[in-house]
């Protein structure tokens, strides 16, 4: 942070990475050509606001990354303080109730509304800027009130750069040079790779600092970071626009010759550009003093050793010093003009990519699929060089545009994992899930698996932890996952009290959805952890009689009980099917028709297998009754939906065909098209119902049957899962459905900055077992 203008002065305070290379920072010194003082690109400060749409209390990550010192920068998850670190690390996770003022003195009412809306909701962004404008209008001359309200806002939103720069602003019409350096300073620090913020930093610096070197410090800084951004040039431009007015050849020479080294969007008009100053200035003013020195050292060697010259000497030696010097310019010249041609190379490679970067800078509404897919795209071809320096900078520029998608914080941390940068993945990580989407499960969940492999359990248990109680209680995916890990620890009885304690919280909702799946999940896991068969059938009784039926539950009843060597409860699954699949004013059923029919026919299939001639009997006659009619219903829409489609000669041909071949299947003409007119033909094989029906089941209660394979056979077209059908017990799909929390913002478009999207919940876990 800075206090004073001599404290820019000082040595830079961020510092690369130790593996980033500085390259910009000490180019070589060489000359550049002239051109016209550049025009520097208006930059409004009210473009481009965008936020982060998630935030934490400061005492629900307490903990959770409490001490991590990357780059050089302190960070510290107590928060103590908002102001922000590189990169946007918050000191603290800096919350809207954090900065509001300690009383409402002094507020009007439209302050006080919208400030208990940010303090209830701190992702609505259109509340905060409401409130800002309220606040700047109500209190124009007042900075502290100025202040609360931005270091309130900039804790949620840190790269919203277009705020720093008015904040700053406010610092400059109402307090000190001192205070303004103190915001640019925690500006640079929150969003770091952006050339805008670096660019009205730079500018300040200029109109208040005399001092070439200070200026000149503070600008080989903005370079070491987004000197080599594609859209760096208005930095470069402003930084010869100061060295032209300084007069300074020697300098404009050599940063001509430095950016054209860089493949940026400009490349071609700094390259006419340097032509222009080598033809406007004799190469005598445009090297500098090494360059200088370096040539005279030269010349001086070669003249060793010779005679004084006679007067027709002298003339010969004149034109023997112009032709040498035309041919230094020449290859003056031509040396910057293969340092073009490598970038030219360079960028051609990388010109599709950039191009198709519609949005580089961070907005809270969501990016389409393409330009996703863009990043993923340029990240992949970045990664397939050697300079590591640039694979860095890429994720850094990627993460201001993608900043609210967990998948790029993911892999940006396994790539720097993988090269052996762990001070840069533990950073991006610590960014992730204390700033940029700390409200998401899935960083959260990544997180703690990442800290497991390095040997921070305690991290790692603190980060399912905050998923439990802070985030999203009762995520089913969590509470495995955690329950998991406590298993490989050696720890079982805290893996079975994970379960247990998510079950006691469940129970105490009304109809929760959770809890059936609760019960299926613990009794897998007692199951396959410990091979206790009567403990996993106790949880799945408790089951019963605690939560609603539920599909999932009586499939792993169902399934449950096909594994076992003991007598089966045939009767009490019996009247569980019954209950669930005949619903009745007494007992009315939530689930839907083809979740009961489904059911049903695993039911069905069950007995097949394991039941008596009577008890198929019962449950046929029960299938038959509940389901015949919704099953010809069914058909009969899918034959008029297709008759619609069809030609008038092709109808013709059909009504021909079924007046010469009527079925003898009245109601279901045939085997194949319709519910279990199959399953006694062929009990191990279930046929597909129609093509209306929603999944399919093949065989999978053999006697020899393995708990594993349970679940994996049929598909849910609403919901299709990657989990193979030869999938074991053991394994369950990556995501969870029924019990996701949350979407990826790029299914939001339509939804307010602080609404969370609800996705589709499908029919119930699926790939269960």
């Amino acid at each position: 942070m800075v206090s004073s203008a001599s404290s820019i002065q000082s040595a830079d305070s961020l510092t690369l990475p130790s593996n980033v290379d500085s390259s910009n920072m000490n180019a070589t010194s060489v000359d550049v050509t002239q051109q016209e003082t550049p025009d520097v690109m208006a930059y409004d400060s009210n473009e481009n606001f965008t936020g982060i749409p998630n935030s934490l209390d400061s005492t629900q990550v307490a903990g959770y990354d409490s001490s991590l010192n990357v780059n050089g920068v302190s960070e510290a998850g107590n928060g103590a303080t908002a102001s922000t670190t590189e990169n946007g690390v918050a000191d603290g996770i800096g919350t809207a109730a954090l900065h509001q003022p300690l009383d409402n003195s002094g507020l009007s009412a439209e302050e006080e509304r919208l400030w208990s809306i940010v303090m209830t909701n701190s992702v609505d962004f259109d509340a905060w800027t409401a409130l800002i404008e309220e606040t700047e209008r109500m209190s124009e001359g007042n900075i502290l009130k100025i202040r609360k309200v931005y270091d309130a806002f900039l804790a949620e939103f840190p790269l919203c750069y277009g705020y720093w720069k008015k904040y700053a602003d406010h610092e400059a019409r109402l307090s000190s040079m001192d205070k303004v350096a103190e915001v640019y300073e925690r500006a640079i620090q929150g969003v770091t790779y952006s050339v805008d913020m670096w660019l009205h930093y730079c500018v300040f610096a200029i109109s208040t600092y005399g001092d070439p070197d200070t200026i000149r410090r503070l600008f080989e800084r903005a370079l070491a970071y987004v000197g080599t951004d594609y859209l760096c040039f208005p930095l470069w431009d402003k930084y010869m626009e100061y060295e032209i007015s300084q007069n300074d050849w020697p300098r404009i020479a050599t940063i001509y010759t430095r950016v054209l080294e860089i493949p940026n969007q400009q490349l071609d008009r700094y390259f006419e550009g340097f032509k222009e100053l080598v033809a406007s200035r004799p190469l005598s003013e445009l090297r500098t003093a090494e360059e200088v020195a370096a040539n005279s050292e030269a010349a001086s060697q070669e003249n060793e050793g010779e005679l004084p010259p006679n007067s027709a000497e002298q003339s010969s030696k004149a034109v023997s010093a112009s032709l040498k010097d035309a041919e230094e310019l020449e290859k003056y010249i031509a040396i910057r003009e293969e340092i073009y041609r490598k970038a030219k190379d360079s960028d051609s490679k990388i010109i599709g990519f950039e191009t198709a970067i519609r949005r580089p800078y961070f907005h809270v509404r969501p990016l389409n699929v393409a330009e996703l897919e863009n990043w993923h795209n340029y990240l992949d071809f970045i990664e397939g060089g050697d300079d590591f320096n640039k694979v860095v900078k890429l994720y850094e520029r990627c993460l201001i545009a993608c900043a609210r998608y967990p998948e790029y914080w993911i892999r940006y941390v396994l790539c720097m994992e993988t090269s052996g940068s762990m001070e840069v993945a533990e950073n991006a990580l610590a960014r992730a899930t204390q700033v940029f989407i700390k409200r998401q499960p899935e960083i959260h969940l990544f997180a703690a698996r990442f800290k497991e492999q390095h040997g921070d359990v305690h991290g790692a248990r603190a980060a399912y932890q905050l998923v439990h109680t802070g985030i999203s209680p009762g995520l089913l995916e969590a509470i495995i996952k955690h329950a998991n890990m406590e298993h490989r620890l050696g720890n079982l009885e805290d893996a079975y009290s994970l379960y247990e304690q998510a079950i006691a919280i469940e129970k105490g909702k009304e109809q929760s959805q959770a809890l059936p799946l609760l019960f299926a999940q613990y009794s897998r896991f007692v199951f396959l952890v410990s091979g206790n068969v009567d403990k996993a059938r106790e949880i799945l009784v408790q089951g019963v009689e605690s939560a609603q039926l539920s599909k999932p539950l009586l499939e792993a009843m169902i399934h449950l009980e096909s594994i076992q060597s003991h007598p089966k409860q045939i009767e009490y699954l019996d009247s569980l099917v019954d209950k669930f699949t005949v619903p009745n004013a007494d007992n009315p059923s939530v689930a839907s028709i083809d979740e009961r029919e489904e059911l049903s026919s695993i039911f069905l299939e069950f007995l097949d297998l394991f039941g008596d001639v009577q008890s198929i009997k019962k449950a046929d006659y029960r299938h038959a009754k509940v389901f015949l009619n919704h099953r010809s219903v069914a058909d009969s829409k899918k034959r008029h939906a297709d008759d619609y489609l069809v030609s008038d000669r092709t109808k013709l041909a059909k009504s021909l065909i079924s007046t010469s071949a009527p079925s003898v299947m009245g109601a279901y003409p045939s085997t194949q098209n319709q519910w279990a007119a199959g399953y006694g033909v062929q009990p191990q094989a279930w046929p597909q119902a129609s093509q209306t029906q929603p999944q399919q089941w093949n065989p999978g209660y053999a006697q020899q049957a393995a708990y594993g394979s349970y679940g994996t056979s049929y598909t849910h077209p609403q919901a299709p899962t990657s989990v193979p059908q030869s999938a074991s017990y053991g394994t369950y799909p990556p995501t969870y459905p029924a019990q996701q929390a949350y979407a990826q913002p790029a299914v939001a478009a339509a939804l307010t900055p602080g609404q969370q999207p609800t996705a589709a919940a499908p029919a119930y876990y699926p790939s269960y077992y």
